[in-house]
């Protein structure tokens, strides 16, 4: 999974309150997600900025769900999460028992654990409450380009 798949699946309803988190939590990160989708769209930023904030969403939701626009979904994921939630990150690394700073990886590409401890992990934290929020983590977490984890893969897929 890459990030921009993460995107690609989101409804436009997630898509729109993640994107209002995003603009009230983290506004240089909206600014960089609204560049992007100006940019894959050909619109010009004034244009986007005058719209709806759920029509900013979407196109939002549209530009990083591209192939051409992994980095910056893996980017502005990684920010929001570390930024915003960085107790359900930290929460996260704990459980998958990687060492880290903060919720920040202290090695760039962490083993990956045996099957049966993602498994017991995964049961944990998704017993935890704001549910949707924790699917997405896991999904973003599975998607950064240091984790090549495809047991992890496998066990999130529908």
């Amino acid at each position: 999974m890459r990030s921009n798949e993460v995107f690609s699946k989101m409804s436009a309803g997630d898509a729109a309150a993640w994107f209002e988190e995003l603009r009230d939590e983290l506004p240089a990160a909206a600014d960089i997600a609204l560049g992007a989708a100006s940019e894959a769209f050909k619109l010009r930023r004034q244009y986007l900025s005058r719209q709806p904030r759920a029509k900013q969403a979407e196109w939002v939701r549209r530009a990083l769900s591209r192939p051409g626009n992994a980095s910056a979904a893996e980017e502005i994921l990684a920010s929001y999460f570390l930024d915003v939630h960085e107790d359900l990150v930290k929460e996260l690394l704990d459980l998958f028992e990687i060492k880290h700073e903060d919720g920040r990886l202290e090695e760039a590409d962490p083993a990956q654990p045996s099957k049966q401890q993602l498994v017991t992990a995964l049961e944990k934290f998704r017993a935890g409450q704001e549910e949707e929020l924790r699917e997405l983590l896991l999904c973003a977490f599975a998607a950064q380009s240091a984790i090549d984890w495809p047991d992890l893969e496998q066990l999130l897929e529908p």
